[in-house]
C-alpha cells in the first residue's frame, strides 16, 4: 500500500495549481459561464 501512495504523490497535482484553476473560473466576467472543470495530472501511474 505504501508504494501505491508514493506513486500517487509523484503525479498528484499540487494544491496551489488547483487553487489557480478555481481562481481562473471565479475571475471570469459575468457574461462567461463555466459549467464544469475537469482537472487531471498529465501523467499516469501504471
Amino acid at each position: 500500500m505504501k508504494a501505491g501512495l508514493e506513486d500517487f504523490y509523484q503525479v498528484a497535482i499540487p494544491a496551489e495549481r488547483i487553487a489557480k484553476t478555481i481562481a481562473f473560473a471565479i475571475e471570469q466576467p459575468e457574461d462567461v459561464t463555466i459549467n464544469e472543470l475537469i482537472v487531471r495530472p498529465t501523467v499516469q501511474v501504471g
